[in-house]
């Protein structure tokens, strides 16, 4: 039979001592490094080029890794985000049957090649049979799927995020020097801001 603790026994804030956290099943807990504003940033970094796509950023960075720059004190940071949501066309239950047939033979190929490693007699049987039935399961799930949705979205598409300018920064220190290797470059930023 336990005994209820008494309130002496217990934590309370504004009681002496009371200024420490009770001991946890880990141990003491202790306060949290830093400023309390999140994780500690890096090292300050400087923009030393904007540029309108992501290859002309990317092709900044490699001219500077070609000659010898660290390369790791860089970072390719997109900015003026925007989702974009291509519709790639009209779903119907039949066109979602058979989207959830070609996602279901993968898994039934996979699940298939699992068990044919451990079959002593037809392993491609197994496979077919599991790549079947995957297909079949597949099938009916993404019927049952799109039909339960109420024709709430009767379209397929596909989400990506796109960026209105790819800016290349490289830490304050070594600022300078990655400006003189552009200057050999020959592609002109948009601009070059510190950050």
């Amino acid at each position: 039979m336990t005994r209820p603790s008494t309130p002496s026994a217990t934590w309370r804030p504004g009681m002496p001592g009371g200024d420490n956290l009770p001991s946890g099943p880990a141990g003491r807990p202790t306060t949290p490094s830093g400023d309390g504003h999140g994780p500690q940033a890096g090292a300050p970094t400087v923009t030393i080029g904007s540029y309108p796509d992501y290859p002309s950023a990317q092709r900044v960075v490699d001219y500077l890794a070609d000659n010898r720059f660290p390369v790791e004190h860089t970072a390719i940071v997109g900015t003026n985000l925007t989702l974009v949501e291509t519709v790639l066309g009209r779903l119907t239950t039949g066109r979602a049957a058979l989207l959830g047939a070609g996602t279901g033979a993968w898994f039934g190929l996979f699940i298939g090649l699992l068990f044919g490693i451990f079959t002593v007699g037809n392993w491609l049987a197994v496979i077919l049979v599991g790549l079947v039935i995957g297909a079949i399961w597949g099938a009916v799930f993404g019927a049952v799927a799109h039909a339960m949705s109420g024709g709430q979205r009767d379209f397929t598409s596909a989400s990506s995020l796109r960026a209105g300018q790819y800016a290349v920064t490289v830490d304050a220190n070594l600022a300078d020097q990655a400006r003189q290797l552009l200057g050999r470059m020959h592609l002109t930023p948009t601009g070059a801001t510190a950050r």
